[in-house]
């Protein structure tokens, strides 16, 4: 057991204690936080993360005193920042943040990614995304572990099949249209976008070419259960839990969702690209 597992354990230990004291039955909290049950016995278990506002309904509930509810929120935000240590670990190879981001995501009730100019990692075929981590690891001068980084991607698409999870996955027509690897792996990419179309727990959006932008999407990002935010830019990776920050990404992603194409209309886009990528084979 890692130190970070040691640490959100004792966290959600500590929720257990305050629960008690309170004299409330985890059913009882649930009903006053307006959650479903189960939210609770999983934040318990270490089987969802506990966001900063989950923190603060929770304290308010259990007549936790303002004092103990900011240093709780400080704990999680150590541990966030421990979590997305991406760039040392980017320096070991991609197989690391994979891991990395897997387990964020397995946390997570909620998953918001946008990315500009690549088929969002939920989303990518084994191939596509070996051509990814091909690319960065020779333009990064990192070393090259495609085969185990590919093996942990294709391991965390296990996300999309649980309905318990909110995902909404945006990128951009200009994604689609330029290959990434040959035109053999693009056409397998966007077969695979549209055989995933209609999951349930996913809801996936493209951004048309030649729509005008209500913001400039300068790179990809991906909010977690709208207390978390994670960046990833050529040269750096950051994260952050500052509410402000996850304010200012969250009216990003509705903005850009306000232009996306979804539904019929997405499929339309991927088939039209599907079949003009044919037509220069």
């Amino acid at each position: 057991m890692t130190d970070l597992d040691q640490r959100r354990i004792a966290l959600a230990d500590e929720l257990a204690v305050m629960l008690r004291a309170a004299g409330m039955s985890g059913r009882q909290l649930a009903q006053a936080a307006r959650w479903q049950p189960s939210k609770v016995s999983r934040i318990l278990t270490g089987k969802q993360g506990i966001t900063d506002a989950d923190i603060v309904t929770w304290c308010d509930l259990t007549g936790t005193a303002a004092v103990e509810a900011d240093r709780l929120r400080g704990v999680l935000r150590s541990i966030r920042a421990d979590e997305a240590r991406w760039s040392r670990q980017a320096a070991a190879g991609h197989r690391a943040v994979q891991e990395d981001m897997a387990s964020l995501e397995q946390r997570a009730s909620s998953i918001r990614q946008f990315d500009l100019v690549l088929v969002p990692g939920l989303l990518q075929t084994a191939e596509y995304a070996a051509a990814v981590f091909r690319s960065l690891a020779d333009v990064r001068n990192t070393p090259h572990d495609t085969d185990q980084a590919v093996h942990v991607r294709m391991l965390r698409q296990s996300v999309l099949y649980d309905s318990t999870k909110t995902i909404e996955l945006l990128t951009s027509e200009f994604a689609l249209r330029h290959p990434i690897g040959d035109r053999a792996v693009m056409a397998a990419q966007l077969d695979r976008l549209i055989a995933l179309d209609g999951l349930r727990s996913v809801r996936l959006g493209i951004v048309p070419m030649n729509t005008v932008l209500p913001v400039p999407a300068l790179h990809g990002f991906c909010v977690l259960d709208d207390d978390q935010v994670l960046v990833e830019t050529l040269h750096n990776d950051a994260s952050t839990g500052d509410p402000t920050d996850v304010a200012l990404y969250g009216r990003i992603a509705d903005a850009l969702w306000s232009v996306a194409a979804t539904g019929a209309e997405a499929r339309h886009i991927i088939q039209r690209a599907a079949q003009d990528l044919r037509a220069l084979s």
